[in-house]
């Protein structure tokens, strides 16, 4: 999969779709806190993959949608982190 793609996320809302209908993946506030950890780790070796595979550009875009998703889960899917 490669920026240009049909299948390649270039918004919010179609990285959304990708995550949670392709993938079926739910955006939990433990597997976006996780993701996020990770991506915003420039040693982590599955930050380093993804950037070499989809660069630096789309890295930093998937951090920001990770971060919005974030925002968007409800207050009682926040647990500890609110408190």
């Amino acid at each position: 999969m490669k920026e240009g793609d049909d299948d390649f996320p270039s918004s919010y809302d179609q990285w959304r779709h990708c995550i949670e209908v392709k993938c079926g993946i739910k955006l939990t506030r433990s597997y976006v806190d996780n993701r996020l950890a990770e991506l915003q780790n420039g040693k982590h070796v599955k930050t380093k993959g993804f950037a070499s595979l989809y660069g630096p550009d789309h890295l930093q875009r998937t951090i920001q949608w990770f971060q919005r998703a974030a925002d968007e889960l409800p207050d009682d899917t926040r647990g500890p982190r609110n408190a």
